[in-house]
């Protein structure tokens, strides 16, 4: 984390994630089980989540992006390291005992369509919560607290009645919303929460978040393979590859001074919407597919597709540091900037 990052954090995290790995175990036979090699999804991920922040989590599909989200609200055991959510210590907890934590972080999910239920109503949707912890809210109140969430992210208390199908994409994700926030949490993991909806909707959703942020005080791990989604709403940007975060930053450095290769080839990739600009950016295409997780590159990961990699980038694992002459941490060791953010705006 660079110094800039350091100063402007006074207060303690809400969420901590300290060297975490999450690996998958590969398992033959039938009544004798062994295992013959193992998954890397997520391997040696650090973040730190400030109170009323947002931090962006990009990459491919393949990236470790949504193993990380299972994670950091516990609903996957990290295979080593730490995840700390106000200061506890989550990652090796049992079910009864990580219940409890869970009031203070909870994950909006990617697709609307199949995130809800189709044969309960939007109002036992959205008051499930609080018959799971039901010292949150007394009975009595919960069908006026369900309304008040309903409102609270734009839909009209009228509706608890209705079903999933009756809503379109934005308002199941709306939906999806009212319910994370049904106890109060601190921390939202929002997994690729527009992916699945249009352009004209995502936007009001990202407003909504913000809106919401603002209201509320809410920090958010915000998930998203689409850069210039993640630049309007995050403070600070991780860009992960193949289990690892390769460049983070805060969302000026990554997205006007890229320096690691696979940020630059991701941000050269983002469409350009004014045609005039069209053709006046170097382009960055990437050859070959993302490695197998399964059995990654030696090194640097990201070197079977990167056009500067060495003899050096095949045996040794660049750090995420900022080097001799960077500006925030880059896990390259030929990091260097490079001028393809024109239409990421």
């Amino acid at each position: 984390m660079n110094a800039e990052l350091g100063q402007e954090h006074a207060a303690e995290p809400v969420l901590e994630a300290t060297d975490v790995v999450k690996h998958y175990p590969i398992q033959r036979g039938i009544v004798i089980k062994r295992t013959i090699g193992h998954v890397q999804a997520v391997d040696g991920v650090d973040l730190k989540l400030y109170p009323g922040k947002t931090i962006g989590v990009v990459g491919e599909s393949g990236s470790g992006k949504s193993t990380l989200a299972k994670v950091l609200v516990g609903l996957e055991r990290p295979t080593s390291g730490s995840v700390k959510v106000l200061g506890k210590e989550i990652g090796n907890l049992k079910d009864r005992h990580i219940r409890p934590v869970r009031r203070d972080i909870q994950l909006v999910f990617q697709d609307p369509y199949t995130s809800l239920n189709p044969r309960m109503t939007v109002g036992d949707i959205v008051a499930e919560p609080f018959a799971i912890h039901q010292d949150v809210v007394p009975k009595n109140q919960v069908g006026s607290e369900v309304k008040e969430l309903l409102d609270l992210v734009g839909l009209s208390p009228d509706h608890v009645n209705r079903y999933p199908h009756q809503f379109s994409g934005g308002q199941r994700q709306r939906i999806g919303i009212a319910r994370a926030l049904a106890l109060r949490p601190k921390v939202l993991v929002c997994d690729e929460p527009v992916s699945a909806l249009d352009v004209s909707i995502q936007g009001q959703v990202i407003n909504l978040l913000e809106r919401l942020q603002d209201e509320l005080g809410l920090a958010y791990v915000f998930i998203a393979h689409d850069l210039s989604v993640v630049r309007h709403i995050a403070d600070e940007v991780a860009v992960m590859y193949l289990g690892k975060v390769v460049e983070h930053g805060t969302g000026a450095e990554i997205y006007d001074h890229p320096r690691h290769p696979y940020t630059q080839a991701l941000l050269s990739a983002v469409p350009v919407p004014d045609p005039s600009l069209r053709g006046h950016r170097e382009e960055i295409i990437l050859q070959g597919d993302v490695p197998s997780p399964i059995d990654p590159p030696s090194g640097c990961r990201f070197r079977t597709r990167c056009w500067k990699a060495t003899e050096r980038c095949a045996e040794e694992v660049p750090s995420l540091d900022v080097g001799n002459h960077g500006t925030h941490p880059t896990a390259c060791f030929y990091a260097e900037e490079r001028d393809v953010t024109h239409a990421v705006k």
